[in-house]
C-alpha cells in the first residue's frame, strides 16, 4: 500500500523545516517545495531568497526528502502586489500576508502540489484544522495552542476548498519545542531568526521601497485644531497609529508626549497627528468592515457576539457584530486602538476562526473635534 504524499511549502526557516521533519516521522511521503515569489531587486541584503533556498535544500538533505524550487513571481505580482499598491494609493494600509496566503500559498502552491500528486499540503503556520467528520467534511480553522505564535489572523480568508487538504503540523507545539526538535535532530535552520518582513519581499526600509512604486506627494502634518507641526512625504507612507518616522520635535505644551498618526485627509493631503498613545482620536468603539469572508462558506446568524482582532498582535476583544449595507459593523465593549482602513477585522468564536472583513473608511480628522470624546465613544 502506497503512503500518502504530502507536499510541504519550505521557506528555509525553522518552522517549515520542522513541519517537514514531523510529517516524515509520521510516515508520509514528503516532498518539499520552495516558492520564489519576488524578483525585483532580489538581493541578499533584502530578500535573501537565494540563501533561503540553500537553507531549504540543506534541510531537505538532512531530512532525506526531495526539494523542488518553483517560481510564482508573476502570480504574486498580479494577485498580491498590484492590490498592495492600489490600497496604498487609496490611503489605506493593506496586509499583504493575508492575501499572500489566500492567493499564493493556498492557491498557486496548492494547484502545483496537486499536480505533483499530493494527497495533502502542509505549511509551517501555527494553526490547527479540525475535521469533525473526517476528510471530505467541513473544516474548522482553530487557533494554535501556542497563543503567542497563533497565525489564524493571516489565514482567515481561506475557503473550505483550500483548507480541505491542509495539514498544520505545528499547531499543537510551542515555538520553543519546535526549535528544540530542530536542534536535537541536527536541522541546520534550528537557530535561524524568524522573518519579520513583508511576505516574500523581505526586510527593508519600507518608505524607500514604497517610494520606488508610488510618487512622493508632500503635505502638512497638522494637529486636530489645524496647527501645522511638520511635513509628511505622502499619505501613502503612513498608517494610523504610526509613531516612528514622523520627525516631529517636542512641543512646549507637551514636550515629552510622542506623536502618533490619527487620520488622513486625502482631499487636503493632510496627515492628522496627535500627542500621546491614549489620545481619544486614536480609539474607536465602532468598526465598519467590507467584503466579509466566512471560512464555513456562509455567514453565522447575525447579530451575534464574537471575539475580534483589528490587529495581529492583540488579544481578542469582545464585540457585537451586525450586518450593514456594505458588510459588517462591530461594536466593541471597549474602544479599540487605531483600527486601520485596509487591515482586517478577524472574528473568533472561542478558539475557532470564523473569518473576517476588510476594515473600511478613513477616520480622518479635519478640524478641532467638538469632541474627540464623542468620536472615541463611537
Amino acid at each position: 500500500m502506497s503512503r500518502e504524499r504530502v507536499v510541504v511549502g519550505m521557506s528555509g526557516g525553522v518552522d517549515s523545516s520542522v513541519a517537514a521533519w514531523l510529517l516524515k516521522q509520521q510516515g508520509y511521503e514528503v516532498v518539499g517545495v520552495f516558492m520564489k515569489n519576488w524578483e525585483d531587486d532580489d538581493t541578499d541584503e533584502h530578500c535573501t531568497s537565494r540563501a533561503d533556498l540553500v537553507d531549504a535544500a540543506s534541510v531537505a538533505d538532512v531530512i532525506g526528502i526531495d526539494l523542488e524550487a518553483v517560481n510564482f513571481a508573476e502570480a504574486y505580482r498580479e494577485r498580491v502586489f498590484a492590490h498592495f499598491l492600489r490600497e496604498y494609493r487609496a490611503g489605506r494600509t493593506p496586509n499583504p500576508d493575508v492575501l499572500c496566503n489566500s492567493e499564493i500559498k493556498f492557491a498557486a502552491f496548492l494547484d502545483h502540489a496537486l499536480a505533483l500528486g499530493a494527497d495533502w499540503i502542509a505549511t509551517g503556520h501555527y494553526a490547527r484544522a479540525r475535521r469533525a467528520q473526517g476528510r471530505g467534511g467541513p473544516v474548522e480553522l482553530l487557533k494554535a495552542l501556542d497563543a503567542t505564535k497563533d497565525q489564524t489572523y493571516f489565514l482567515h480568508r481561506l475557503t473550505q476548498a483550500q483548507l480541505a487538504p491542509v495539514l498544520f503540523p505545528l499547531g499543537e507545539l510551542p515555538k520553543r519545542e519546535v526549535r528544540a526538535i530542530a536542534k536535537r535532530e541536527g536541522i541546520p535552520t534550528w537557530a535561524k531568526k524568524d522573518s519579520t518582513g513583508i511576505c516574500f519581499i523581505g526586510e527593508r526600509r519600507f518608505r524607500e521601497f514604497l517610494g520606488r512604486y508610488l510618487p512622493r506627494e508632500p503635505g502638512p502634518m497638522a494637529t486636530p485644531d489645524g496647527r501645522t507641526v511638520g511635513t509628511h512625504d505622502g499619505l501613502a507612507y503612513y498608517t494610523l497609529g504610526q509613531r516612528q518616522g514622523l520627525r516631529i520635535g517636542g512641543r512646549r505644551d507637551a514636550a515629552d508626549a510622542p506623536w502618533f498618526v490619527a487620520g488622513k485627509d486625502l482631499a487636503r493631503n493632510t496627515l492628522t497627528v496627535v500627542q500621546g498613545h491614549d489620545h481619544p482620536l486614536l480609539y474607536r468603539r465602532e468598526v465598519d468592515a467590507i467584503e466579509p469572508h466566512w471560512i464555513a462558506g456562509e455567514a453565522p446568524p447575525l447579530p451575534a457576539s464574537f471575539g475580534a482582532k483589528t490587529r495581529y498582535r492583540m488579544p481578542d476583544a469582545r464585540c457585537d457584530v451586525v450586518q450593514s449595507d456594505d458588510g459588517l459593523r462591530a461594536t466593541f465593549d471597549a474602544p479599540q486602538w487605531a483600527p486601520t482602513p485596509g487591515q482586517y477585522l478577524v472574528l473568533y468564536d472561542g478558539e475557532t476562526c470564523l473569518g473576517g472583513a476588510v476594515i473600511a473608511g478613513a477616520p480622518g480628522v479635519r478640524a478641532a473635534p467638538a469632541g474627540a470624546a464623542a468620536i472615541a465613544a463611537k
